[in-house]
Order: C-alpha cells, then sequence, then structure tokens
C-alpha cells in the first residue's frame, strides 16, 4: 500500500473521470468502487469513490458535489519516453480539455497535468548554462512539447 494517495474530489463525474484515465493510460486499473446507500447524501446506487491505479499510483475519485473545484496549482507529472507517448498522451487527455503549455494540459474534468519529455530536464541541467538558456527558450515557445526541437535548440541549431 502507497503511503500518499492522491485524493480527486469531483461534483458528480467520478466515475466518468475513472473510466477516461483508465482508457488514456496503458497500465492502468479501477480497484475498486463505492456506492452511495439510503443513509448518505449522494443518490441512492450512484458512484460514491473509486480507487483506481495509472502506472502503478494508486488515485482515489469521490463525487463530493460542486464544494471544491481544482486548480493548476496541484498537477500531475506525466513523464514521457518518447514524442510518440508525449503526442498520444497530450491529444487524449487535452480533449475537451485546455492546453495550457508548456506542456500544460487542464483536462475536461478540470485536472492539470504536465505532459513532458523525461529529456527536458537532461538537456535544461546541462552544465553549459548557455544550452540550457536556448533549451528553456524553446520549450516557452512550445504547448506540445517537440523533443526534436528541443535537441536543436540545446545543439545550437
Amino acid at each position: 500500500m502507497q503511503k500518499i494517495t492522491p485524493f480527486l474530489w469531483f461534483d458528480s463525474q467520478a466515475e466518468e473521470a475513472v473510466n477516461f484515465y483508465t482508457s488514456v493510460f496503458k497500465n492502468s486499473k479501477i480497484l475498486s468502487t463505492t456506492r452511495y446507500g439510503e443513509a448518505e447524501p449522494g443518490l441512492k446506487g450512484g458512484v460514491m469513490s473509486m480507487t483506481f491505479q495509472l502506472e502503478g499510483q494508486e488515485f482515489i475519485a469521490l463525487n463530493g458535489g460542486p464544494e471544491f473545484t481544482f486548480s493548476p496549482a496541484i498537477s500531475f507529472f506525466v513523464n514521457c519516453e518518447t514524442q510518440e507517448e508525449v503526442d498520444e498522451l497530450w491529444e487524449k487527455l487535452s480533449e475537451d480539455g485546455e492546453k495550457q503549455g508548456p506542456a500544460w494540459i487542464k483536462d475536461r474534468y478540470g485536472v492539470s497535468w504536465q505532459i513532458v519529455p523525461t529529456v527536458l530536464g537532461e538537456l535544461l541541467s546541462d552544465p553549459d548554462p548557455e544550452k540550457s538558456r536556448r533549451v528553456m527558450e524553446a520549450m516557452l515557445q512550445m504547448d506540445k512539447i517537440d523533443i526534436k526541437k528541443l535537441k536543436q535548440a540545446h545543439k545550437g541549431q
């Protein structure tokens, strides 16, 4: 059991969101679903909460009502090894959402994601400050991160 689990408060879309997220990420599954009974405040038989995994990370989603909404101050940082993975996750998570770039998306449920190739950190931490500066400048011009363009900036091309 992991010690810290992200807990996502939805108004009434927890089941829809969990089904969406588990369809986007390849290594994912729904672990459990709890439904409202007669004594609870939600609709009897409706989803109260769901526990699910995305890429081995456990999450809990709750249909808690409209009291809280998501903010970009909290986001999920997704490390991607290839441009194909960046492209796929970017397109799927931004569908009916908002591309906020660079690398940031707010999905259709208001949850913020950062879709980041692992090579970005490597290029930004280059000991040559000029190379790092060029990579940062290139990145700031992008919405979806383009690995090829980052590498070109790193080389001074």
